[in-house]
């Protein structure tokens, strides 16, 4: 049977804030850009009862067996919306998990984007989006992946890449706990995204901005601030900052070869450390 390969990007938070507190969740705005460094997806119809999940690759490890893909097949399969049909899907893991890159969000999100293209899952906009908020918070983001500002309201804009930007991504060997590292948030930000705008892409207003759970992160994990502190001293770099709620450190750049240079100077230092160099899209 016909096999197909689909990308599933990672995603960055070039900025974050938390502006306050609803019931369950707090309340966030984010500026957010996908990225090269891509996880795949490898799927094929087959004859069967049930769907047959497989992860591989170097951080395939340690993946629950309720995860992404299954609570969005047992959605799927629950509402009829699949007509009965199976699938064998192999994901190999080229993102780690508990890097703030949003890797099983997007796995979830870009096979939605594969079904929907192929016709095999036929949706409305508002059931779209209530089916992603049941798998996970980032899970829409992935719906249609580009530079994308998320409103404190939840309203999503997005936007042309018109710029690359080259990034250096650092991951210590363990992952921050989102849960714990929100329990420590005990005060809010202004919000800053109201009315979104291309500008706010812009590398020097960027700069200025923050991810208001990087301070939390680097108090927990003394570790992760020693990376941060060596990466905002790579020569060329324009800003560093945490992605998510953690564990991996990004230093942005406007060129490959500032990018590559740096990426040197890290595993120079930091050798046992994952750290891969990639761009924006």
């Amino acid at each position: 049977m016909t096999s197909f390969k689909i990308k599933s990007h990672a995603k960055l938070n070039l900025a974050l804030n938390v502006i306050g507190r609803a019931v369950k969740l707090h309340k966030i705005e984010s500026l957010i850009s996908f990225i090269s460094l891509h996880d795949l997806i490898y799927l094929k119809k087959i004859k069967s009862n049930n769907h047959k999940i497989f992860f591989t690759g170097k951080f395939s490890k340690n993946i629950s067996k309720i995860n992404t893909i299954s609570t969005l097949l047992n959605l799927l399969d629950a509402e009829k919306l699949l007509n009965n049909q199976k699938f064998e899907i192999k994901i190999r893991k080229n993102i780690p998990h508990g890097a703030g890159m949003g890797g099983g969000s997007m796995n979830a999100a870009s096979l939605i984007n594969f079904l929907i293209s192929k016709k095999i899952l036929k949706i409305k906009n508002k059931k779209l989006n209530d089916l992603a908020a049941k798998i996970g918070s980032d899970v829409v983001l992935g719906l249609k992946p580009g530079n994308t500002i998320l409103s404190s309201n939840g309203k999503i804009k997005r936007f042309v890449n018109k710029k690359a930007l080259y990034v250096l991504i650092a991951k210590p060997y363990f992952g921050c706990s989102t849960k714990l590292i929100y329990s420590k948030v005990v005060s809010f930000s202004k919000s800053q995204f109201k009315r979104p705008q291309q500008k706010m892409f812009q590398p020097q207003y960027l700069k200025a901005l923050n991810n208001d759970l990087e301070k939390i992160a680097l108090r927990k994990y003394p570790k992760l601030n020693k990376i941060r502190s060596f990466m905002v001293t790579l020569p060329k770099n324009i800003f560093v900052r945490m992605t998510g709620s953690g564990s991996s450190i990004v230093a942005y750049f406007h060129s490959q070869k500032d990018c590559s240079n740096a990426y040197g100077q890290f595993k120079r230092k930091f050798n046992s450390h994952w750290c891969i160099e990639s761009k924006t899209i």
